[in-house]
């Protein structure tokens, strides 16, 4: 669907009073437009609606007319660089911005986000969820995991105990 119709249908949907449906609309022109930054406005102008600042700063990080409150919030709630680089869900080249503003703001959280990382990073790959979280929680995962499947085995080899031992009953 054009994206001329797509927010047509946004802006009936907002008459309408179907906000979800409203702001499913306009993630998934974000997604496909990661560019545009009037369709991350509107995007952040949803989330007002809904009384998330968090998101509204999200979508509006890379405009220079920013709500500072909203910014912050935005900011505590993805603490690290690798976090925000994410959670922007821009591609391609910062030189894809429409301002020289946006372009600062990307390449400011790219670099934060390499040093972070030890590593450069590009956004046509930025880091894995895994990676933004840090090296402790993958570690308490892995261990989590490791204990999981000992309880597997432990099981097991206590169902095939009691097979055994009731099959040896049977028999005597």
């Amino acid at each position: 669907m054009p994206l001329r119709d797509t927010l047509a249908r946004v802006d009936a949907d907002l008459a309408a009073g179907r906000v979800p449906v409203a702001r499913q609309r306009l993630r998934g022109l974000v997604s496909s437009f990661p560019d545009d930054l009037a369709l991350r406005r509107r995007l952040a102008e949803v989330y007002r609606l809904y009384g998330d600042p968090a998101e509204a700063g999200r979508w509006m990080y890379l405009d220079e007319d920013r709500d500072a409150a909203e910014t912050a919030a935005f900011e505590a709630r993805y603490d690290t660089a690798p976090k925000r680089m994410r959670a922007l869900a821009w591609q391609g080249p910062e030189s894809l911005a429409g301002t020289a503003f946006a372009r600062e703001r990307l390449a400011a959280v790219r670099a934060e986000c390499s040093e972070a990382m030890g590593r450069p990073v590009d956004w046509d790959a930025p880091p894995s969820a895994g990676a933004a979280d840090g090296r402790g929680k993958s570690a308490f995962r892995d261990f989590l995991t490791g204990v999981r499947f000992l309880a597997v085995i432990l099981a097991v080899v206590v169902f095939f105990a009691i097979w055994v031992n009731g099959l040896v009953a049977l028999f005597e």
